[in-house]
Parts: structure tokens; sequence; C-alpha cells
């Protein structure tokens, strides 16, 4: 029988994922066989399984965390926003409905079998499973349907600690008017509070924990303060576009760096792409919202879209265009390489009805079929753009998620595989992909950094002693479980497991 934890927080980006991939790979030390679960996801950064599911990244990252294969299961509902009013509804993997954010209200609780389904499996299976809540529970006006917060903790009578973020300020309020929002029933649930984001002296925070124990007696509640987690570097994959890794507002290009610059488009997925590029040393990667900011760039790249039509007109209306892009060294991913062709043919309204003329970088254009796209991929590449180097190898994976299918090409194939008609388009120093994940091929990585100290003569040493990429990651969720475990009292939170340890 799985025993079950559930991290609940006081905001959206309060720590959740962070705190719960952390907890993951702390278990997973204590030789426990673990599972993340998050019953409903709004993200839209995404992944395929090997069975060619789709789900969240957060889930993902904490199944790494985990050191177990990503399973649908472990999120079975994504919310994939279309919209600022709608979504594409992905259960257990596959594409549901488009929905509008009234009637997916409304439909809510017919999706708890799909649901339970899916978390019962993975208590059939493992030890633990630690619950990631989404936004927070005190959301008063949306808790009578609630299948993620509360009312799934209830579905699976799970203990919930409650994280809330110091650093935006305010740290105090938040934790108690989120307790005094809630029903008793789930006060009662609540076994214990984490402080994430603390800058400082942490005995800074004794007087406010007293004053807050007092105010809790007011409610008939008594909840402790388990853990100050402090402010921290460590690199892992945010789930959403509130992450800070894409505000780069400050970060300038360098003459002594290559400097790539990605499109921040108004429906960027999968952003989670380019982390691989942001950790090299040789690199500097910014997000630019206007031609202007691209000048200095050596590298350009249209990234993942889940409204392709609509970035695509944005693109236009914010200046970019066919004249002042066809120099630059370009990259598309996925939505931004079907941007880079002739038109965009949405004839079912996948996304929305209509068409709309691409850039005409690459000569090709893009009809939307009814059915998605999703399959992970091992292709060689055949062809490679100007500015990427020869590769030792010209193996590379990834995954695909696209509505699109390619029609009317004229250009030479990127790469060639068993099961896609292609992999992309090469025109000189133009390269358009479906394949998302691309850039965590640590050997096209060194051959596009390689490429582009050429192409740009500039006098940059590459480094020769960065570990790879998925070391990389491994060494990540290390430092997270040590930070955790340092910063939390493991003794309570075994008790809450009802573990001896």
């Amino acid at each position: 029988m799985a025993k079950v934890i559930m991290v609940q927080g006081t905001m959206s980006n309060s720590g959740k994922s962070f705190l719960v991939a952390g907890l993951c790979r702390i278990f997973k030390r204590m030789g426990f066989r673990v599972a993340p679960f998050k019953s409903q996801n709004m993200a839209l950064n995404s992944f395929i399984t090997e069975d060619g599911l789709e789900m969240g990244r957060a889930q993902v990252m904490q199944a790494e965390a985990a050191k177990v294969a990503p399973d649908a299961c472990m999120n079975p509902i994504l919310l994939k926003p279309t919209s600022n009013t709608g979504s594409q509804i992905i259960l257990n993997g596959k594409v549901y409905a488009n929905m509008n954010a009234r009637d997916y209200y409304a439909h809510k609780k017919s999706f708890i079998p799909y649901i339970m389904n899916a978390y019962n499996k993975l208590y059939s299976e493992y030890d633990i499973i630690v619950i990631e809540g989404a936004g927070s529970p005190a959301e008063i006006n949306l808790n009578e349907n609630d299948i993620v917060n509360m009312g799934l903790a209830k579905l699976v009578n799970a203990p919930v600690i409650l994280v809330a973020d110091i650093d935006r300020g305010g740290v105090f309020a938040s934790i108690f008017g989120t307790v005094a929002l809630l029903d008793s029933n789930s006060q009662k649930r609540l076994k214990g509070i984490v402080i994430n984001k603390f800058r400082g002296e942490k005995t800074l925070l004794t007087p406010g924990f007293d004053m807050l124990k007092r105010h809790f007696e007011k409610l008939n509640v008594d909840i402790p303060v388990i853990g100050v987690i402090p402010m921290t570097e460590i690199d892992i994959d945010d789930e959403d576009s509130l992450s800070a890794g894409l505000d780069t507002t400050h970060t300038e290009f360098s003459k002594n760096k290559i400097n790539i610059a990605v499109v921040r488009l108004p429906h960027i997925s999968n952003f989670t792409d380019f982390n691989p590029l942001g950790r090299r040393e040789e690199v500097v990667l910014k997000y630019i919202n206007s031609p202007n900011e691209m000048i200095d760039a050596d590298l350009v790249i249209l990234p993942g879209s889940k409204n392709t039509l609509y970035d695509l007109r944005w693109l236009k209306k914010s200046g970019f265009n066919y004249n002042n892009l066809k120099d630059k060294n370009l990259i598309g991913i996925c939505g931004g390489f079907q941007m880079f062709g002739n038109i965009l043919i949405d004839e079912f309204g996948v996304e929305e009805r209509g068409s709309e003329y691409g850039l005409g970088l690459l000569n090709f254009s893009t009809v939307f079929a009814k059915e998605k796209t999703t399959r992970q991929s091992v292709s060689q590449i055949i062809n490679r753009p100007n500015f990427i180097a020869r590769l030792k190898n010209i193996t590379v994976t990834g995954y695909e998620i696209h509505m699109g299918t390619t029609v009317d090409a004229h250009e030479k194939y990127f790469t060639i595989s068993d099961i896609n008609e292609n992999g992309g388009f090469v025109n000189k120093n133009i390269l358009g992909t479906y394949m998302h994940g691309i850039f965590e091929n640590d050997n096209f990585v060194d051959g596009l950094i390689r490429g582009l100290i050429k192409n740009t003569g500039k006098d940059i040493k590459p480094d020769g002693n960065i570990i790879d990429f998925e070391s990389y990651k491994d060494l990540q969720y290390e430092l997270l479980a040590n930070l955790v475990e340092e910063s939390l009292d493991m003794e309570k939170i075994m008790d809450i497991l009802k573990i001896e340890k």
C-alpha cells in the first residue's frame, strides 16, 4: 500500500514543483519507489512519453528526479491555453477537446473517474506518491468543483504541506489568509508549512513564526513551520511562463559570447527546449519581443507556439519580417518552423479557422490536421545549415507535438528516420524542425556552437570540460535533494507519511 503526501502552495510559482521534485529524489535515495502526481496541470510545456502520450513537463522533471520513466498517469489532465479564455484539454495523454473556461469548469467533476484511475495505477505500482497541487487551495470561487487541491486531497485522503514564497513579500499574510479561507476539514489536512526562496538569516523569522502560531490558535488549528528553503540557483525546468528564466530584460549580449535570441511569442510553448543552451558558458541566451533586440544576435530562434496563427500575426505586427530575418542565422522549432513557410491553413478550426501567409523563408506550406502528431523520434541528420559545424554523431533524439502537416515542400531535408515523413528543412542559414528536445543532444549543441564561432569569427574557445546534459540534470536533482533535506524537518515529513525512518 503506497504512502502519499501532497504539496500545495499559497499562490502560483510558490515552489510546489520544486519541492515535489526534491522530495521525489530524497525518497528515491532512501530506497523507495516514488512517483509524482498532478491531477490537472495548466502549462504550454509538454512532453511525449515513449508510448506517444502527452503530459506536462513538470511531472516529467519530477519523474526524472525520482529516476522513473515519465508516465501520462502522473498528469491525467493537461490544459494547454489557446487564448485568454480557452484551452486544449489533454486527457490521459490524448487530445480530448478544446473548451472555454466556463465549459471546462462545468465538466470538471466528470473527469474524476479518469483522475482516480490514473492515481490508482500509480498507487498500485509505487511505495510513495508525491502529489502537487495547482495555484492556491484558497480560490474560494472555484472550490466547489476542485479536483486538484483540497478536492483531490479529500479524494485520496492525502496529508498536505503548504509552501509559500517569501521573496515576493507578504509571506505571513499569504499563509494565514490561505489557511483562514479553507473549511475546517481542509485546515485539518494541513500538517506543515514550508517557506521558500528565503534570503538572509533564518532566525529573523522566529518572531513571525510565534505570532503566526497565535493567529492560528484563533482558527483552532496548529500547523507547524517545518522548513525554510533558501533562495537558490539550482537549475531545474520551470513549469510555465511565470518563470523568471523568461525575463531576460536586463540580459545584455556580449562581443565575447555567442548571442542567441529566442522570440518570446505570446503563446510560447516548450520554452524548456532552450535550457540546454542557457547553461553553456559560451552563450548568452536572451528572450526578445522586437526586431531591434536581435541586431547583435548571432542566432535567432522562433520557438513553438500553442496558437501559431495568432502568434504569426503578432510576429508581423511586432516588425519581424522576411527582410530583417532572411540574412540572420535562424532556427525554427515546431510552430516557429511552420512560420518560416509560405502559408498556414487551418481549414478545420484546430486553432482558429482561416489561413495566414508565412514569412516565406522556406519553400513549403502547412495544413492543420484534425489529429495531433505526438511521438518520440530518433533521426539522422542528412543536411545542415552553414552555421552548424560537422557533427561527430549525426543521430539526434527528440519528440514531436504538432497539429500541422507539411505540403508543397521544395527544400532539402534536415533529418530522416523510419517513422516521420520529414524532420524539417535546411536552406543555407535557416533550419526548421518539428523536433522538440533537439538541444538536449550534446553533440548537436557542440556542433552548433562551433559552427557559430566560425560563422561569426569571434575569438571564443568552446568549453571542452562541460558535462553531458543528462549528467548535468542529475547533478541538479542531487543538489536540490541536498538543499531540501537540509532545510526541512525530515523526521516530521516521515511522520506525516507514517513511515519509520
